[in-house]
């Protein structure tokens, strides 16, 4: 079996309190994709044709479970305690078997080099220490492997709503459990040592945080 390298996490502890509750409790009851058919397509598109073992960060309630093969290996890495229940109960009504972990990107419980591809939808702009956070992708993918993403970003610099999204963003990051609207993460995932990556910028109707990217990186041989 491979060794799981040991990242060190003594700074990001599972999220815990009031605010992670609450937040939890609004998540597992909105459902985005129902806001935007765009977006249930695009999510349809990237994660329908996914095989073997795949890892996704930040799952939430599951909202994504729908959209995968059914021989899928699934993993889920999520740091809010309070999503649990609530997407085991989404795997079970979908007869789905899923493994379920407490866990920051930023520190995989996951071994090296052992999952076939890596899914993130809408977790990128919470990451504490992004750059961290796909360096540790990259550990966790085989070569080869694809990381698939869909996100919201930050406006085009000068724009009126990158001003807004610069106003709003520490009470923003405050409720929505350290999201940060004026991120540019496009930049970071194309720093970050993937041998491709392949994105899409675009728009959704949704207020703040319509500006979104989606796509892939293949990570190095």
């Amino acid at each position: 079996m491979t060794h799981i390298t040991p990242r060190p996490a003594a700074d990001l502890p599972p999220k815990r309190g009031l605010c992670p509750r609450i937040f939890a409790a609004v998540m597992t009851r909105a459902r985005i994709d129902h806001a935007s058919s765009d977006l249930a397509q695009r999510k349809a598109a990237l994660l329908r044709d996914l095989r073997g073992t795949v890892l996704e960060i930040g799952p939430g309630g599951g909202p994504n479970l729908t959209y995968y093969a059914a021989d899928v290996r699934w993993i889920g890495i999520e740091p809010n305690p309070y999503m649990h229940d609530a997407l085991r109960a989404a795997a079970a009504a979908q007869g789905r078997t899923v493994d379920l972990r407490l866990g920051h990107v930023e520190a995989l419980p996951v071994d090296d080099a052992s999952v076939d591809a890596v899914v993130s939808t809408h977790v990128l702009c919470s990451v504490h220490d992004l750059g961290r956070g796909l360096q540790e992708i990259r550990r966790v993918l085989v070569p080869g492997g694809k990381f698939v993403f869909l996100e919201h970003v930050a406006a085009p610099r000068g724009s009126g709503l990158r001003r807004v999204q610069n106003v709003l963003q520490p009470a923003w990051s405050w409720i929505g459990d350290g999201c940060h609207p004026n991120r540019e993460t496009w930049a970071a995932l194309e720093a970050a040592g993937f041998r491709e990556v392949v994105m899409e910028h675009f728009a959704l109707p949704l207020p703040i945080v319509a500006p979104h990217i989606a796509g892939y990186a293949v990570n190095t041989p």
